[in-house]
């Protein structure tokens, strides 16, 4: 199962979200998500655990703790939708099927 994570503290690691979801059961992998520029967490970040029902009591009781200063939200992970963020689909943005004309 994967779980979201959000309104993380900048302070919370990886490991911290580690420790909190392995009171409910296995933990396969933790990923803080960090802005690409500057490298700090964005705040939000995805725990997977193998087990669903394991997931589902780890959400259970940990939606709208305090950590760190901040009450978590944590909710199952939506699917990412099939678009492009720059909406422009794929290929890069170029229209036209990559044929140059000069």
């Amino acid at each position: 199962m994967n779980i979201y994570v959000g309104n993380l503290s900048r302070e919370v690691t990886e490991e911290d979200l580690r420790q909190a979801f392995e009171a409910f059961g296995e933990v396969t992998s933790v990923k803080i998500i960090n802005d690409r520029y500057s490298g700090e967490s964005r705040g939000f970040g995805f725990v997977e655990m193998p087990s669903k029902a394991d997931g589902e009591s780890a959400i259970t009781d940990l939606k709208e703790k305090e950590v760190k200063g901040r009450t978590l939200n944590v909710n199952e992970a939506r699917p990412r939708s099939g678009g492009h963020r720059s909406g422009r689909g794929p290929g890069g943005g170029r229209q036209g099927g990559g044929r140059r004309s000069w």
